[in-house]
């Protein structure tokens, strides 16, 4: 297991700061999470900080992530009392639908309030979440910028979309201590964690852990692997050392790819990299980290 990840630079201080002065400005919190791991990409500290507030949760990339359990998580968010809504903003799938429910949304508050105006709209979520490909999308154009790395989006943002209502994008917002590390793990997978700051091979090999117990069959077709090392029975090598059987994989996956460097030793850090890019991309297949659990 990774430990102690330092991820908590002052701009996230500063974005807290930032969503604590405008709440008050806006009347809808549209809250992203990535579809692979909803609940780990889920800030406690914006549950705070928006208590009160409507929400709607945008299960972003669900191009990437597991379709039936997407649906599961949508089920999930619903019955906690939010509104809840896929969105792939790659192809723009479920736009139209997001602006339905905002239309909705304005209809209720027209005739709860004297005063007709246009709702303004706070958008929050973790670091690589997507927050600034989904606002392209509602806009049609870039003026959101966007990138495949944390912390892209910086400082303060008002947007106007097309129906002339007013969004405030924010940056990507950590929180200073992980009370299950598992959490971490899971925002470093999928790109929420700077992997500068990570042993990229490290964070491959508990990927791989997850992958061979919930995603087994992807991983073989993806890596043309003939099958998985069993962890059902203790093997050892010539040496009597015990065999890693996840170890065992990722040398295997690096000997298909010829990942090989000088003398013949394996390249973990570049096996590590493919490995992470290709789960990042969707090229392994559709997975989904976690699924829900009710109480």
């Amino acid at each position: 297991m990774i430990n102690n990840i330092n991820w908590y630079p002052g701009h996230m201080k500063k974005t807290r700061e930032l969503i604590q002065e405008n709440l008050k400005a806006v009347d809808l919190v549209v809250e992203i999470v990535d579809s692979r791991i909803p609940l780990s990409s889920r800030n406690p500290i914006i549950d705070e900080l928006i208590s009160g507030k409507k929400r709607v949760v945008i299960l972003g990339k669900c191009d990437l992530a597991d379709k039936r359990a997407t649906d599961e998580w949508k089920d999930y968010f619903e019955s906690s009392g939010d509104i809840a809504l896929p969105v792939d903003s790659k192809n723009g799938d479920n736009i139209k639908a997001f602006y339905k429910i905002l239309d909705k949304l304005q209809q209720e508050r027209n005739e709860e309030r004297s005063l007709k105006r246009p709702l303004r709209l706070i958008i929050v979520g973790v670091p690589n979440v997507g927050k600034s490909s989904f606002i392209n999308r509602l806009i049609g154009k870039k003026s959101a910028k966007t990138g495949d790395r944390p912390g892209v989006t910086k400082g303060k943002q008002w947007v106007a979309l097309e129906n002339g209502m007013q969004l405030l994008d924010t940056p990507g917002i950590l929180w200073p201590k992980f009370e299950d590390p598992h959490v971490g793990l899971n925002l470093a997978f999928c790109g929420s964690i700077k992997d500068e700051i990570l042993n990229v091979q490290n964070l491959a090999y508990e990927l791989l852990k997850v992958l061979r117990k919930d995603y087994p069959e992807e991983l073989i077709a993806r890596y043309k692997l003939d099958g998985l090392t069993s962890d059902d029975d203790e093997e050892y090598n010539k040496y009597g050392e015990p065999i890693d059987p996840v170890l065992s994989d990722m040398e295997a996956i690096a000997l298909k790819r010829g990942f090989i460097q000088s003398g013949k030793r394996i390249d973990y850090e570049r096996t590590g990299r493919a490995i992470l890019d290709e789960f990042r991309t969707g090229i392994i297949g559709n997975i989904t980290l976690e699924r829900p659990v009710y109480k």
